[in-house]
């Protein structure tokens, strides 16, 4: 059988054709970012496919950020404060509660006492600033996986969201809640956790950039559907982040 040398050229140049359809797609794209009207949106989709890919392709559930020996440690002077409104809002810390909803099985309030009596991991890891600065600190409190299973979360959740004295808000992707050194703190360097560094409860997560750790927790969500994503998200920064 004869090869048809025209069927032969229209197959030739739809393959120049998607060849040079590759090189020109990174040049349309710089040129759709030169329609101002155009940049928020492709700013928006171009963060939501990174965190996609992190959180699908590249986040590895049974990776552990690196722990550090006590000789390590960054003095507790010189662990920066870093606050997204102020450093004390004013918790009443003796009546303080965490109030739990969502897909869980024991929703409600929950002391303090109650998630300390769960077991206490105590971490040496970094903490990392987007601003970039870095510091290495000694963490204690309860895994928050641990605390999932007090409440009867559903675990086939997909996120966690927490809101905060100081009207700070945030969310996990599942698979950083359940990760073994997701906490939640109640101490530094083996003393309570004071008031200019989240007391009496915050997230405590190695695995992330610092904003993700929310401090003066008030509630937490178990959900599906996230109404809001995060403070600092929600001005264009990335969800996922992890390190």
């Amino acid at each position: 059988m004869k090869n048809n040398p025209r069927r032969m050229d229209e197959k030739k140049l739809r393959q120049v054709s998607r060849r040079e359809l590759l090189k020109l797609a990174p040049v349309l794209a710089l040129g759709a970012f030169a329609i101002p009207k155009w940049q928020p949106d492709l700013l928006k989709k171009g963060l939501h496919f990174s965190d996609w890919t992190a959180d699908h392709v590249f986040f590895r559930r049974g990776h552990l950020a690196t722990t550090f020996g006590d000789a390590d440690l960054t003095p507790p002077p010189k662990f920066p404060l870093n606050s997204y409104d102020v450093d004390d809002p004013g918790v009443d810390l003796e009546n303080w509660t965490l109030t739990v909803s969502g897909a869980v099985q024991k929703p409600g309030e929950y002391k303090l006492s109650q998630i300390q009596a769960l077991p206490r991991i105590r971490q040496n890891t970094r903490h990392v600033c987007v601003e970039g600065w870095d510091v290495i600190g000694r963490f204690g409190g309860s895994r928050l996986s641990d605390f999932l299973t007090l409440v009867g979360a559903d675990m086939t959740a997909k996120f966690i969201t927490v809101n905060c004295a100081d009207d700070y808000y945030e969310s996990l992707d599942w698979e950083t809640a359940l990760h073994p050194q997701t906490l939640l703190c109640y101490e530094m360097y083996e003393q309570p956790l004071s008031r200019d560094h989240g007391a009496p409860l915050r997230l405590q997560i190695p695995t992330k950039i610092g904003y993700k750790q929310a401090k003066y927790l008030t509630e937490l969500k178990v959900t599906n559907v996230l109404d809001r994503v995060g403070y600092w998200e929600d001005q264009g920064y990335s969800w996922f982040y992890g390190l």
